[in-house]
């Protein structure tokens, strides 16, 4: 996986969602765990880390689309931690919902522009524990267009990117 690629994305995807409040440090790599990557970095004097990953399959019949990320966030300043999100590259259908199977277990997030997200904390607690101790993650998406997406994630090396991120952070 070209996890230099997921940084250089994520980097530019926080300057651009921190626009009009004080600028994010460039994201510090924590260390590589199997398929995932775990990074930390300063935004308005508190800490951030999280731990991010590419699929290792993504399927669908579109022609162009954009970098795809799944992310655990923890924001001790802001009092929230295992923060489940999808980055899908291209612009969700309005209205629409993403699926998320791991564990068997299945979860469905909302969707704004090109991003996913769970409902509540306790979602995120639970996606990210399956995450932890999984073999794999699917994603299921509809864009603006109609079109079907299906991104397959390996899990491989996330429980340990989970324990880099909760110790760098505190949490």
């Amino acid at each position: 996986m070209a996890l230099r690629h997921a940084f250089l994305g994520l980097t530019m995807i926080m300057s651009l969602t921190t626009a009009g409040q004080a600028m994010a440090q460039t994201p510090q790599l924590i260390g590589n765990y199997g398929d995932w990557a775990a990074y930390s970095f300063t935004e308005n004097g508190s800490k951030v880390c999280y731990m991010v990953s590419q699929p290792k399959k993504a399927e669908g019949n579109y022609s162009k689309r954009g970098d795809i990320f799944a992310l655990v966030t923890h924001r001790p300043g802001e009092k929230t931690k295992n923060v489940f999100s999808y980055i899908t590259g291209y612009t969700y259908k309005d209205g629409g919902d993403v699926t998320v199977t791991v564990n068997n277990n299945r979860y469905t997030l909302f969707t704004e522009k090109d991003m996913a997200w769970t409902p509540d904390q306790d979602s995120d607690n639970r996606i990210a524990n399956d995450i932890r101790k999984g073999a794999n993650l699917v994603v299921r998406g509809t864009s603006s267009r109609g079109t079907q997406t299906t991104d397959t994630f390996s899990l491989k090396g996330s429980g340990d990117a989970h324990d880099a991120i909760s110790q760098a952070c505190g949490v």
